[in-house]
């Protein structure tokens, strides 16, 4: 519709723009000079610190919020009835999903697109540290918070552009990318995709998009992006893993409680080591597949493994809440069976001789339904687990689904659906050296302050 070099003259008003990926798109799109409005549901800090960069914004939907908007923008989680959708759509003004606006947004950049059925937040918030470490400054749209700069993104000087490709609904198609990480494929968004077929399918319509004379990063450990990267044609592919072909080999692997190390190899010359100060087995492999789209970049392997070493973390990934008389609380994105075994496990070296105790949230009736068995078999990794009710998003509730249902089919799994009544059960039942974890893609990432807060009032003085 326009390009770019346009956007100071537009205006684009972003419906649900107080969520993580809408305002980090907001904010690039203000850099460029563009008149920015949005709204969303509620009043929030988010809109707060939008209006402090000249955004203009509502805590509410209706349709003249959209007067005079030359494009509006819209996240999945909008619905078509939208009083502001529908005006845009009558008055026949340009409507993006988010992900078009994205493509927009990078379109003038060397842009590495960062997808996967799991790890892709942490992923491109490694690339963004490693290339940030060789001077590069890119700029990025990332699905978490980078814990170095308190942002998700940021609109940078240098010539590249990391984002995180969101496969949920289909529509990652949209990015055209110059080079993409695929770290995983696996079936997932059950809501959207009803096989597992169904998300290869998707995944190999979005390599098809990347250009021509780009590359694709893929993980040769894993089956589904294995066979992604082994069936590309007409571009250039890398593969990363443990596997001994792999282009980048990662081998030596120590994993301690919170840290990860591995040697790297890079088409089978050793450029040194990885050292993560995160843990688990799935991190040395996300920074593997940013440390192999470095390299293939030509950036020094040297300053790539120090910004890699320097990584912090990302918001919500395994990240610490507080410690309270030995007890540290953590709370963590994880929402699929896969995700919240790598994230028990590494919990488990985490918490040593103490044990780990989870506040789990099953996010959608559609994934509860889908994963039921698979819920209770990874979250039995855990000492004790508290299941909340499920978090329906915006699905309606199936007969039948409940975290109740879990739970029967668990040793260590207690149903208790009240927020209240769950937060006070694990903060009674820890003991000094304990780990808990606030677990799930809903709102219990909120218990995390009132947990440590409950423990201080519990051990005064510790």
């Amino acid at each position: 519709m326009f390009s770019l070099s346009e956007l100071s003259t537009k205006k684009l008003h972003f419906i649900g723009i107080g969520g993580a990926g809408m305002s980090g798109l907001a904010r690039i799109a203000l850099t460029h000079g563009a008149h920015v409005s949005g709204s969303d549901e509620k009043d929030s800090s988010v809109l707060a610190a939008l209006a402090a960069l000249g955004a203009k914004v509502f805590s509410s939907h209706d349709a003249s919020h959209i007067d005079g908007a030359d494009l509006v923008i819209y996240s999945n989680a909008i619905s078509k009835s939208n009083p502001e959708r529908v005006q845009a759509t009558q008055l026949g003004i340009p409507l993006y999903t988010r992900a078009q606006a994205l493509a927009l947004l990078m379109s003038e950049s060397i842009s590495i697109a960062v997808a996967g059925t799991h790890g892709k937040t942490t992923t491109s918030s490694m690339l963004t540290v490693a290339l940030q470490a060789c001077g590069a400054d890119p700029s990025f749209a990332i699905g978490g918070t980078l814990s170095a700069s308190g942002s998700n993104a940021h609109r940078g000087t240098g010539k590249y552009f990391v984002a995180e490709a969101d496969e949920s609904d289909g529509s990652f198609v949209e990015y055209k990318p110059f080079g993409a990480i695929v770290t995983n494929v696996e079936h997932d968004h059950v809501d959207f995709f009803a096989t597992a077929a169904d998300v290869t399918a998707a995944f190999h319509e979005f390599a098809r998009t990347i250009l021509p004379d780009g590359f694709l990063v893929y993980c040769a450990d894993d089956l589904g992006s294995g066979a992604l990267g082994q069936s590309v044609e007409k571009i250039l592919t890398i593969s990363y893993g443990e596997n001994a072909n792999s282009d980048l080999r990662i081998d030596h692997i120590e994993l301690a409680a919170k840290s990860s190390r591995a040697r790297a190899l890079w088409k089978g010359t050793s450029i040194g080591h990885l050292e993560m100060n995160v843990p688990g087995r799935h991190n040395i492999n996300n920074a593997a597949a940013a440390l192999a789209v470095g390299l293939h970049l030509g950036l020094p392997a040297a300053a790539l493994l120090a910004g890699l070493a320097s990584f912090s973390g990302t918001g919500r990934r395994f990240e610490l809440k507080g410690t309270v008389h030995g007890i540290r609380v953590l709370d963590d994105y994880g929402h699929h069976p896969t995700e919240i075994r790598v994230t028990l496990d590494a919990a488990r070296r985490y918490a040593g001789d103490g044990k780990v105790l989870v506040i789990f949230q099953p996010h959608r009736y559609s994934r509860t339904q889908a994963f039921m068995s698979d819920f209770a078999t990874s979250l039995s990794l855990a000492d004790s687990v508290i299941l909340l009710e499920v978090y329906a998003a915006s699905e309606k509730p199936i007969a039948g689904v409940s975290s109740e249902v879990i739970a029967e089919h668990m040793s260590n799994g207690t149903y208790i659906p009240n927020f209240v009544d769950a937060t006070d059960a694990i903060i009674e039942m820890a003991k000094p050296g304990d780990v808990i974890m606030t677990l799930g893609a809903g709102d219990v990432s909120s218990l995390g302050p009132i947990i440590v807060d409950g423990l201080t009032k519990r051990f005064p003085n510790k």
